[in-house]
């Protein structure tokens, strides 16, 4: 199967723009995408074998969220033609006109330069040079290329939304560790599934949009069992911080459970195929992997942070 020709260019915008006001440029920012960020970079953060001083983290998760909403309106701006086509993004701030394509750009490149800017002085240059790899990738490598040039836009393009705990660890140590590569592994391999539960709804506009979405290239019997697939790894990848001894038994417990959970949640994609079967099915398991990752996410969080860990494997 082939997507839909876009003959919309990049970038452009359909209605004459009469200026925004706050709420339309905190739009931009994608706040929810914002929320996940500071919440996976705090995971990070607690995770690290180190200490940084309470202001300086703070500080260090602004500057995060920021750099965060900054690729995310620059994402905005470059996509405000597949926007307009779509439902669930038709009344965002370019595509509704209240905000011009050249003032999103602007704010978007300010906020990724001040962010990065930020991150360095509070924090240390690592940190601050990851920031700014994952707005690049966001914005350049995932948007203005992936998304419109490769069915694996999302698996390539995760790599973005799965940087944030290794910035967070960096900001504490001053360096790259373990424990933040595998939680980076465990959002890239959760991408997907996720993402393509949604796709799988969303294909005939995604066709219109003229973007290669998985249903829309491979079909959605390959997407389906991709998706089956790809849980299959996230199950037992959630349990490594057990076997690298920062996970605990609360985690432990989580992570089998959910891990199961999402293959049985990829089992019921797999086998509704038809109407509001399919619709129930592709949403519970979009819906159920939010709440998969976040517990698993604060099962760690709350052991590292309050007391709460108990090693698996003494």
């Amino acid at each position: 199967m082939t997507s839909a020709t876009n003959t919309i260019s990049p970038g452009t915008l359909g209605p004459a723009a009469v200026g925004g006001d706050v709420p339309d440029y905190f739009a931009l920012l994608k706040p929810r995408v914002m929320v996940l960020v500071i919440f996976t970079a705090l995971v990070g953060m607690a995770v690290s074998h180190g200490h940084v001083q309470p202001a300086i983290g703070a500080i260090s998760l602004f500057a995060i969220a920021v750099g965060a909403g900054a690729s995310g309106c620059l994402n905005m701006w470059w996509d405000a033609d597949v926007d307009a086509v779509m439902s669930r993004t038709a009344t965002r701030p370019i595509p509704a006109g209240r905000i011009t394509p050249g003032e999103a750009l602007g704010f978007g490149l300010f906020l990724s330069c001040a962010s990065v800017l930020v991150l360095g002085l509070a924090a240390n240059w690592l940190a601050a040079g990851l920031l700014a790899f994952t707005i690049v990738f966001y914005a350049v490598i995932y948007s203005m290329w992936l998304k419109r040039a490769t069915a694996q836009n999302i698996v390539i393009g995760g790599a973005a939304g799965a940087l944030p705990p290794v910035i967070g660890q960096a900001v504490v140590t001053g360096s790259v560790g373990i424990e933040s590569l595998v939680l980076f592994a465990i959002i890239f391999i959760w991408t997907p599934p996720h993402f393509w539960a949604l796709a799988l709804i969303k294909a005939g506009e995604y066709a219109r949009a003229g973007i290669p979405m998985m249903p829309n290239v491979a079909g959605p019997a390959s997407t389906r069992r991709q998706i089956l697939w790809y849980s299959i790894a996230l199950a037992p990848l959630g349990l490594v911080p057990v076997a690298l001894g920062f996970g605990g038994i609360v985690y432990a417990v989580i992570a089998l459970l959910g891990g199961l959970g999402m293959i049985a949640f990829s089992v019921r994609v797999l086998n509704n195929r038809e109407g509001e079967a399919e619709k129930r099915a592709a949403l519970g398991m979009f819906g159920y992997s939010i709440l998969y990752l976040f517990a698993l996410f604060s099962a760690l969080l709350a052991e590292q942070s309050l007391g709460l860990f108990r090693p698996v494997l003494a």
